[in-house]
């Protein structure tokens, strides 16, 4: 039973080099999430044991949580750089699928035809909004800014301010509010799924998303100009490494050491 016991705490050492693993190869991920490995123990007993003598049978992995406090926000400049300070998703739809995903990843990109999209091409929702940038709809669409003016001009910069109204400048100096960039939260963030590029996906245990404005309730500000860099603490990270590393150790040794003991007990029975 040793044997088993000791492999299963092998097993869990395991899972937790390889969560962090995950986390320290996206320290530099932006808008990434670490996450944390969590066991339980296990205990086999029946109606007639005796609980003062019961030496449990090892563990298991309990959850995988993912952590989702805010990252540094960097500076870059970019106009079309945005993090959120404080709670909140931006919402984006794969081009392909039309699926509806969520990232902190503000990382956007204005293409030819007008459309906001993220860093992996998915189009950037957001609320329509009236002259004045005042929200028409709690409805969100894909966001697509006019390349021309009424008056013909082109389009030469668009900005994002911190309540997300995406505004765009014409060669004639206009400036347009286009839409407003809508925020989603979740009643219970810990249910989301990962789906890779820094995106999540709505479960049952997630809830449906609620939508709303930046700067309004709950949700945080728009902040323009910034990256949400990855919560990832590597000096922590690199702590927790050499404890799974240890772990795993040790229960490797107590393998070693109950084959030991079952190899002088076969010769003693010779």
């Amino acid at each position: 039973m040793s044997f088993f016991t000791s492999l299963s705490g092998m097993r869990n050492a395991e899972t937790d080099l390889r969560v962090i693993s995950n986390n320290i190869a996206n320290a530099e991920t932006a808008g990434f999430k670490k996450s944390n490995a969590q066991f339980s123990d296990l205990v086999a007993t029946g109606s007639a044991s005796d609980p003062r003598t019961t030496p449990g049978i090892g563990a298991t992995v309990s959850a995988i949580s993912q952590d989702f406090g805010l990252g540094q926000l960097e500076q870059t400049g970019r106009a079309l750089d945005l993090a959120i300070n404080g709670d909140g998703f931006i919402t984006t739809t794969n081009v392909v699928s039309g699926e509806i995903n969520f990232t902190r990843n503000g990382n956007l990109q204005l293409v030819a035809n007008g459309e906001l999209r993220d860093a992996f091409g998915d189009r950037v929702q957001g609320f329509p909004v009236d002259a004045s940038g005042a929200a028409t709809s709690n409805v969100p669409g894909n966001i697509v800014v006019p390349t021309t003016n009424a008056a013909g001009n082109v389009l030469s910069s668009i900005s994002i301010d911190r309540r997300g109204i995406v505004s765009s400048t014409y060669t004639d100096g206009t400036v347009e509010p286009i839409a407003q960039i809508s925020l989603a939260s979740f009643a219970a963030t810990d249910g989301l799924r990962a789906i890779g590029q820094t995106k999540w996906e709505a479960t049952a245990d997630s809830g449906s998303p609620e939508f709303g404005q930046p700067g309004v309730g709950n949700f945080g500000q728009i902040q323009s100009g910034t990256i949400e860099r990855s919560n990832v603490d590597l000096a922590q990270e690199m702590v927790a490494l050499l404890s799974a590393q240890r772990n795993f150790q040790a229960n490797a040794r107590a393998i070693d050491t109950a084959s030991a003991i079952t190899q002088t007990v076969l010769n003693l029975q010779r």
